[in-house]
């Protein structure tokens, strides 16, 4: 596998080796110690989550505040632009945002560490999302940052997207 820097160190794009042929392909996802060396980190995950989401979904940008989880994310079906943003007040690139397209087709995954906010917009008709977590849900420490907020400035590839209740009232990053 490849694993490729971003703006933020500690986010790794992950592209993971394939191996096809006129069968099909096989890709390993996970394998614990590889991608504890080749992301240069410690991994637990505790969770594996996946959701299925329609065109024009925006989901985010989901945190923790008390019990931070790190993804490491990929679309099995479908495309998704894939966002982390630092939002870790003392981290040198503190409110830096990257962006990535995970889809079926390019078989990438995205390494989002504890302490950052994520979410993803759905491109294709229909997306499944699927995320190994470092720890377990908790409902009451989740935040959500605004999907737009103009600190940021999150370059978007939609104006209207779909949102749930929740993040309609996400709150800016002066907010938070």
């Amino acid at each position: 596998m490849e694993v490729i820097q971003t703006e933020i160190p500690d986010v790794k794009i992950v592209q993971p080796k394939v191996l096809g042929d006129e069968r099909g392909f096989f890709l390993e996802t996970f394998e614990q110690k590889r991608y504890q060396k080749m992301l240069d980190i410690e991994l637990n995950f505790v969770q594996d989550n996946h959701s299925r989401s329609q065109k024009g979904v925006l989901r985010g940008l989901h945190f923790q505040k008390e019990n931070p989880q790190g993804k490491l994310v990929r679309v099995v079906r479908g495309k998704v632009f894939d966002v982390a943003v630092d939002i870790r007040k003392n981290s040198p690139t503190y409110g830096k945002w990257v962006s990535v397209i995970l889809s079926e087709d390019n078989k990438t995954q995205l390494w989002i560490p504890p302490g950052l906010a994520h979410g993803f917009l759905v491109m294709s008709d229909i997306a499944d999302f699927e995320y190994k977590c470092t720890n377990y849900y908790d409902p009451s420490s989740e935040e959500c940052l605004l999907w737009n907020d103009p600190t940021i400035n999150i370059n978007w590839p939609i104006s209207n997207p779909i949102l749930s209740a929740k993040d309609k009232l996400g709150k800016t990053l002066r907010e938070l």
